[in-house]
């Protein structure tokens, strides 16, 4: 079984302090507009889902995946409070697959990655998710994923078809901005 971070650790780095660090906005912000179809995957207690439901606005829809159903509550929970529900929804995944049919146009795979077992399998999945001219944010946290595995990780999403476009600076983060080739 895959090691995945407990439901209960997401309280040490979601908080509001975490704001000032990763602000939604200004790092979807470029990607990510009214309309669109996003996935937070691995999406874990909801802070970049809440962020991207924000972005995608009243004609998008943000579907937050995650393998934990304690996490998903979480997503619900919050999305209750801060009155997104409508543009959210929770799929629960499994450690092998997705198991997603919906389109989407943008997926954010935010410190996460390296927490999958068969990456190749979990890009391909994304590449066929992700709509003709589709993005893919992938983000590692730089104390805990070293460069080397990170570009390892950026290699496996090439060899499913997407290519990287860019490097966005987010703090504490090694960042790949790909498309769907």
């Amino acid at each position: 079984m895959a090691h995945v971070c407990p439901w209960w650790f997401v309280y040490t780095f979601d908080n509001p302090i975490r704001r000032l660090v990763h602000d939604p906005a200004a790092i979807f912000g470029p990607y990510v507009s009214a309309g669109m179809t996003a996935l937070d995957v691995g999406c874990g207690g909801g802070f970049t889902t809440l962020g991207l439901a924000r972005l995608v606005g009243e004609s998008g829809r943000v579907i937050a995946v995650d393998v934990q159903e304690k996490m998903l509550a979480m997503v619900r929970r919050r999305a209750r409070r801060a009155g997104l529900s409508g543009r959210i929804a929770t799929h629960q995944c499994t450690f092998t697959s997705l198991g997603l049919e919906d389109e989407a146009d943008f997926a954010d795979v935010f410190w996460m990655a390296h927490e999958v077992q068969d990456r190749e399998r979990f890009f391909a999945e994304l590449h066929a998710l992700l709509r003709p001219g589709g993005r893919l944010l992938v983000t590692e946290p730089v104390r805990h994923v070293p460069r080397e595995k990170f570009d390892e990780e950026v290699s496996q999403a090439r060899d499913a078809g997407f290519r990287r476009t860019a490097e966005p600076r987010v703090r504490f983060s090694h960042a790949a901005l790909l498309a769907r080739g």
